[in-house]
């Protein structure tokens, strides 16, 4: 690596950092994006540690390696990154990528709507961005089926609901402020750790989705439209800044089970730091047998840089570390 600069992009979505691989690096081999997502463990797992590490990056730092997708009836293929590896979702990430491949050219833009298909280690993602003046200002995408897991399992001393939305989530009421976060992300290791010791959390068709990959602290905000705020903790402890759009499709197909929230009505989703996705159930999925709903998630992304990474030989730091 130490001959070798990488290129990458940097954008945000909802305060969310998203860190785009444009160059320098052979990207991610497979005939799947899930086999692409293995070959980036097995091979470039450096690459990862460099751009998430600190000095280059931080604790909460998210990325992807933009690669082929599955088959020409998508636009493009991304395998995500993060703290502790390699997610099989990302929803503020999509979000950015379609952003991003729009600004480059990589897929034609025009005024109006967009449509963008894009190939997640979980599976297709249709997706829509408005481009307005020559600039993309939101993108929508339509997930993958979302579907209740189990409500009301014991963990620790909470009760906790755990749903998938591309992957899986611990839904728990909790005070989402600033000030609560450190106990907040303790609490949702604590969960973490919790649920994956006493249970198989499975995707029913796919084993390498699985386990629980965050928790979801939320707060209820509002009725007319129905507004939460909420905090996910996922990885190992990390922050999303942005209201976590895979994350708020699993609180969808949790809401939608309650009957809180009826068919297409619009649910503000908040983040810790005040910025919004919009999202609704649109339609029913099924899954394996299992009861399921499609679900839809809108916000914006914007760039913050460019940055070209280098690895000195002679750095005794190598690429980083992590504090927290």
């Amino acid at each position: 690596m130490s001959d070798t600069s990488i290129r990458a992009v940097d954008y945000h979505t909802g305060g969310e950092p998203f860190r785009i691989v444009t160059g320098g690096v052979d990207p991610p081999r497979g005939a799947t994006i899930l086999d692409k997502r293995r070959d980036a463990l097995e091979r470039l797992d450096h690459v990862r540690r460099l751009l998430v590490f600190e000095p280059r990056g931080h604790a909460d730092m998210y990325g992807c390696f933009v690669v082929e997708p599955n088959d020409p009836g998508a636009d493009l293929g991304v395998v995500f990154f993060h703290n502790a590896g390699y997610s099989t979702a990302c929803g503020h990430g999509t979000i950015a990528l379609v952003t991003w491949a729009l600004d480059e050219g990589m897929v034609e833009r025009h005024e109006g709507e967009n449509h963008v298909v894009v190939d997640v280690p979980s599976g297709r993602l249709e997706t829509w961005a408005q481009v307005k003046d020559g600039r993309v200002s939101s993108v929508r995408f339509r997930n993958v089926p979302s579907f209740v897991w189990t409500e009301g399992l014991e963990a620790g001393d909470r009760r906790v609901d755990v749903a998938f939305g591309g992957a899986f989530y611990a839904s728990v009421e909790e005070r989402v402020e600033r000030g609560e976060l450190p106990r907040l992300i303790e609490l949702g290791r604590e969960l973490k750790r919790s649920i994956e010791a006493e249970h198989d959390v499975v995707h029913p068709l796919e084993p390498e989705l699985r386990d629980v990959y965050g928790v979801v602290f939320w707060q209820d905000e509002g009725e007319d439209p129905l507004t939460q705020r909420n905090v996910t903790v996922f990885a190992d402890g990390e922050v999303d800044r942005s209201p976590c759009g895979s994350g708020t499709s699993a609180r969808l197909a949790l809401l939608d089970r309650s009957g809180r929230l009826p068919r297409g009505a619009e649910l503000r989703h908040r983040s810790i730091v005040g910025s919004e996705f919009t999202a609704r159930v649109v339609g029913d999925g099924e899954v394996a047998g299992v009861l399921a709903v499609v679900t839809e998630v809108e916000g914006s992304a914007y760039r913050t840089g460019e940055h070209v990474f280098t690895l000195d030989p002679d750095d005794p730091i190598r690429d980083g570390f992590l504090l927290r």
